[in-house]
């Protein structure tokens, strides 16, 4: 959903929601042999578009690499792109089965990735209006940790493809609608990375242990005790999510896979002023301080199945105990 570290490069992307982050101080191993191949191209290159079919996914989360990028990835690339530049534009683009994400290494070094940006539903697309000449390092990510998800890779001077389009028609393309954007990655409209990813560390191992729920748990809730607080800013880690107050730690309190499709109401439960901060399976963050009715205690509820890492903060500074617990029923069950 997002796009990497700007440079010089003039680079247009097909969904609003994008911009520039930063990488964080583990990278992916752009020097490792690509997984599946590599290839040489020069401007207005045949036939148009280059595919390639390739199985996405990995067990690296995305976001733990890349600030604000979604998906699972591989370490090594998926592919390499060596392109010489023209006049044209180089777009990247995926169509699979199963909602897939881009992450790409240009030429100059730097990052960026992609989710949904493509006109054809999930599907991502990265587009180079000015691309520089060199190599391209491109990871293909999915929702879920592990490979085994189909999918064709197009590199495009021409525009965005799918499997369908590119069988029907090689040489047109499909060029995207309106919702196209430009990203100035040398002008003033940089957007600078946020700390996510280097304060609250979801890859680090949780203080208080993992637990695996399945639909229908019991009993409900599941409580357990942890302590609230600590030394990192939530605010600061987290400067573009609302609601975002108090102290915590670097790790996670909790982490959790769901394996179910309810409502899943997570809140705390004692005499702390807590908060709550949450990094939801599609990696999205919500936070909650004294908004969900429950008194001094925090709660958000969320639905899906996947990864929670769960955060349990206190407004003031120190650290005390209080029970965290997680309900298919209500908050404050």
């Amino acid at each position: 959903m997002r796009q990497f570290i700007a440079g010089t490069t003039s680079v247009c992307f097909f969904f609003a929601a994008s911009m520039a982050v930063s990488m964080s101080a583990q990278a992916q191993d752009f020097t490792a042999p690509a997984s599946f191949g590599s290839v040489t191209l020069d401007a207005g290159f045949t036939p148009d578009p280059h595919a390639r079919q390739l199985t996405a996914g990995g067990s690296i989360r995305a976001s733990d690499r890349f600030t604000n990028c979604r998906g699972y990835i591989a370490e090594a690339p998926d592919y390499s792109v060596r392109y010489r530049a023209g006049s044209m534009p180089l777009i990247f683009s995926v169509d699979s089965s199963a909602d897939t994400t881009l992450v790409i290494n240009d030429p100059n070094g730097n990052w960026w990735c992609d989710d949904d940006g493509a006109d054809s539903p999930l599907n991502p697309l990265v587009r180079f209006d000015d691309p520089p000449s060199g190599r391209y390092d491109v990871w293909v990510g999915t929702y879920s940790a592990g490979s085994g998800v189909q999918a064709t890779l197009f590199v495009s001077e021409i525009g965005e493809y799918t499997v369908e389009t590119a069988g029907a028609n090689r040489t047109t393309g499909y060029t995207g609608g309106s919702n196209r954007i430009t990203a100035n990655t040398g002008g003033d409209n940089r957007i600078t990375a946020n700390q996510v990813g280097t304060r609250l560390e979801i890859s680090l191992a949780a203080i208080a242990g993992d637990v695996t729920l399945d639909g229908g748990f019991m009993p409900d809730p599941w409580t357990t005790w942890v302590n609230a607080g600590g030394n990192v800013s939530i605010s600061q880690a987290l400067p573009n999510v609302s609601g975002c107050t108090g102290n915590t730690t670097a790790a996670p309190t909790v982490q959790l896979r769901y394996n179910g499709s309810r409502n899943l109401h997570i809140y705390t439960d004692g005499s702390v002023d807590t908060v709550l901060a949450i990094n939801a399976p599609d990696g999205s963050w919500y936070c909650n301080d004294d908004g969900s009715g429950l008194g001094l205690d925090a709660g958000i509820s969320l639905r899906g199945s996947g990864v929670y890492d769960i955060y349990v903060g206190k407004f003031s500074s120190g650290s005390e105990r209080t029970q965290l617990k997680i309900s298919e029923i209500a908050l404050g069950h």
